[in-house]
């Protein structure tokens, strides 16, 4: 026996534990106080006009109901990665990694936002002491200063977490003195000036249009409590520490932001004829700038001081957390190994740091300030969008199982308010800016790329059970395969013979799979011990498949779920058939077939066969109720292969009418019944007779007999005449994509009720439809309740 591996090289990916609740406070607050007041309030000033204190109170309110959902998923799932992780958990499919993609970029490109900041204000400080750095000025100067702070704090990142902390808790604790002073001294001019009231009017000059747009360039200045929960992994009590931080930090920042807007508003004199809020968009990101030089002891200096010590905690921030959302990415094998590797001494992700660094520079090298900024807004509010999907799933998967430090209030309205407002701002920004929304689409267009050709193979490496080659021949894995799941070899004779009967008509091999299950706790490993015990089933095995003459293929794998093991066989043998067996009994009120029989047939896009385990050795006489034409053509062949392929074998193919059905409706019915069934495989003769109840059809050499009734019940007819037969095959209805049955209410019922063994099948689908049930599923059956359904029903051939 051939052992394959899945397996990688170790990777050292733990982090120390080092944040007090002080420390991840600052941290959010640092990220939250920077662009959002220093670099953003002039621009957005200017868009919605004395409506900015609006605009910060509502997202302020839009804020908080995230706010909680990332507090109980933080306190609950406290790792690196944040809301990448728990969208992992809670969301099927590729969500996990664009969630990781975006939140990457976001943070990166905030970082690059906050590096530039940074360059304005600094040039700004420069001119007031008339000092020249190679003459040059503006964007170039931005840049280049943008660059150099970069790298600065890509190397206070790299020294280490408590470096980190306690750079951001002096720079935090500094600037938030000096914006509480512009905020004071703002309001003292304001109260000791009451006409400075008459500013506020008119109150939003560009109406709600442009609080909205207002609203969708600052929400970055809001995302600072993400970042805490990115550092997860090194907070101190995280299931305490978290939840507080979270909202010490919005309780410390709203009011904050409120007393800015109102002070930079009400208290600056711009000049005849102008109003404030314009002329605080004139001057934009160093609006805020020239409006303490007015007001303000020391404004401008203190402003400036202010502005630079805001953008460096934020880009200190930011490079922490883009750093982290790649490391936890990188731990996921989403992105190359590379990502997930730890200093040995620092303890911190450098080679994430230094990736995430290098994006942060290009972007502030490369791309357009105020379009970039646009973008990870749109990309923060549809990764808080993700995450607010995300803890809805999470709680009906785990319920009270994780241990959460907070849980949200009036679940699940909030995590869905939040949804709609973030939906909608993101949307609307793209009457502010579609070349953001261009930008995002491209970025998430190549995250899909990247994760379909590269992450999603990797990913599922890490997950892929191991598995024992018994019997491999040269055309494995070159071609699709009839896959054939077997447990007991009592039963699994006739089911070999028949999935064997499906590969020759399919002209394709057989993969004849053996499941053994171990338990959750031990090792997914292949060990001879484990062998020896099965050593016998599988040789039974494979002596049955080789007397149905068949090209075959035997594999065994080891799993803690044998669902998991077919599904995950299914997709590495791109087998487009799966032919299972079934003892013709359910457990539970929820089974339709059988609980891990539903899975399978939920989990793979394949035509599956699923058989009686009494079908006799021999059938002479199939019935097959007819009804799609396309689905009665994969009947037909599946009623060959269930007898056999004999000479002598007769197929019924019955279609079934409403009792009272005129009789030109009947045969216009048959007629069309028997003119697409053989339109679909192009073989229509030019004049094609039909008699009036009985025609024959030549498909494959074999004839066929189209049969019509009528019938007041289906199941009954159906029931009735299956005494007269030897099997009966019959197609499952696929219904609409939110319906959860996997065959159909009909067939299942024809299946409990017929008097001979009854084989079902269902044909594979269109990939979108396939994929929207699959998404629409997910919602209906949690993960846990599929482990817990599969325990109980045992093993299934």
């Amino acid at each position: 026996m051939a052992t394959e591996a899945n397996s990688s090289p170790a990777v050292n990916s733990q982090l120390a534990r080092s944040f007090s609740l002080l420390d991840v406070t600052m941290i959010g607050v640092g990220a939250m106080v920077g662009a959002g007041i220093f670099v953003l309030t002039g621009i957005a000033a200017g868009v919605a006009g004395p409506a900015l204190i609006l605009v910060f109170a509502l997202n302020g309110i839009v804020t908080l109901f995230t706010a909680m959902s990332y507090a109980e998923l933080g306190s609950a799932i406290p790792e690196a990665g944040g809301g990448y992780l728990w969208v992992k958990q809670g969301l099927p499919g590729a969500n996990s990694f664009l969630a990781g993609w975006m939140s990457w970029f976001a943070h990166a490109v905030a970082g690059s936002l906050y590096a530039l900041g940074f360059g304005a204000y600094f040039e700004l400080m420069l001119g007031g002491f008339h000092i020249s750095i190679f003459g040059l000025s503006g964007p170039l100067l931005h840049k280049l200063l943008g660059v150099l702070v970069a790298l600065a704090f890509i190397y206070i990142n790299y020294r280490g977490a408590a470096e980190t902390g306690a750079v951001g808790n002096i720079v935090t604790l500094s600037k938030l003195g000096i914006i509480l002073l512009f905020g004071a001294s703002g309001l003292w001019a304001i109260v000791t000036h009451p006409e400075y009231m008459t500013k506020f009017v008119p109150f939003a000059p560009n109406g709600f249009g442009g609080v909205l747009a207002a609203m969708g360039l600052t929400y970055i200045a809001f995302e600072g409590y993400e970042i805490i929960a990115q550092a997860g992994e090194e907070v101190v009590n995280p299931r305490r520490n978290i939840p507080r931080a979270i909202f010490w930090s919005l309780a410390i920042v709203i009011p904050v932001y409120l007393l800015v807007a109102l002070a930079s508003i009400g208290a600056v004199e711009p000049g005849a004829g102008v109003l404030s809020w314009q002329w605080l968009g004139k001057y934009a990101e160093v609006g805020l700038a020239k409006a303490a030089a007015q007001f303000m002891p020391f404004g401008t200096f203190l402003l400036l001081l202010g502005g630079l010590l805001s953008t460096m905690s934020a880009l200190n921030a930011t490079t922490f957390s883009s750093a982290r959302v790649a490391f936890a990415m990188g731990r996921d094998r989403n992105l190359p190994e590379a990502f997930a590797r730890v200093h040995p001494q620092r303890r911190t992700p450098h080679m994430s740091l230094f990736f995430s660094g290098a994006l942060i520079i290009v972007m502030a090298v490369a791309l357009p300030l105020a379009d970039v900024a646009a973008a990870a807004s749109i990309m923060f509010l549809l990764l808080f969008l993700q995450v607010n999907v995300a803890i809805i799933t999470i709680r009906r998967k785990y319920g009270s199982k994780l241990g959460y430090g907070y849980l949200v209030p009036f679940f699940p309205a909030v995590p869905i308010i939040a949804i709609v407002c973030q939906l909608f701002l993101a949307l609307y920004l793209f009457r502010v800016s579609p070349v953001a929304w261009y930008f995002v689409v491209g970025w998430m267009g190549s995250g899909w790329l990247l994760y379909h050709f590269y992450a999603k193979r990797r990913e599922r490496a890490v997950e892929l059970t191991p598995q024992v080659a018994v019997h491999v021949p040269a055309w494995a894995r070159k071609r699709p395969s009839v896959l054939v799941p077997v447990a007991n070899p009592s039963t699994s004779s006739r089911l070999l013979a028949l999935a064997a009967q499906v590969a020759r008509l399919e002209q394709s091999g057989l993969t004849v799979l053996h499941v053994i299950s171990v338990p959750e706790q031990t090792p997914l490993t292949v060990t001879d011990e484990l062998l020896d015990g099965v050593e016998p089933t599988i040789a039974r095995f494979e002596d049955q498949t080789r007397e149905t003459g068949a090209d075959f293929e035997l594999l065994v794998r080891v799993s803690h779920r044998p669902v998991t093991a077919i599904l995950q066989t299914v997709e590495e043998r791109r087998s487009q058939f799966v032919v299972m067996g079934w003892r013709k009994r359910t457990r539970g009120p929820n089974a339709v077939l059988g609980r891990n029989i539903d899975l399978i047939i939920r989990g793979c896009n394949a035509n599956v066969i699923v058989a009686q385990q009494h079908l006799p050795p021999v059938v002479k006489r199939v019935l097959v109720p007819v009804a799609n034409p396309v689905q009665a053509r994969l009947s037909m062949a599946v009623a060959a292969a269930v007898a056999g392929q004999r000479s002598d074998m007769q197929i019924d193919l019955v279609n079934l009418v409403p009792v009272g059905t005129p009789a030109e409706v009947r045969e216009q019915r048959l007629q069309e019944l028997h003119d697409r069934m053989l339109r679909v495989r192009g073989e229509l003769p030019p004049d094609s007779p039909l008699e009036e109840a009985r025609d024959q059809l030549l498909v494959e050499g074999t004839t066929y007999n189209l049969v019509q009734y009528e019938a007041e019940s289906v199941v009954k007819k159906l029931a009735a005449l299956s005494t007269n037969y030897d099997a009966m095959v019959i197609g499952g209805t696929s219904g609409r994509v939110w319906r959860s049955h996997v065959f159909g209410r009909i067939p299942r019922y024809v299946a409990e009720h017929a008097k001979c063994p009854v084989v079902l099948v269902k044909m594979r689908e269109a990939g979108y439809r396939f994929g929207v049930r699959q998404f629409v599923h997910f919602f209906r059956e949690t993960e846990a309740e599929a482990m817990q359904e599969e325990g109980e029903a045992g093993e299934e051939d």
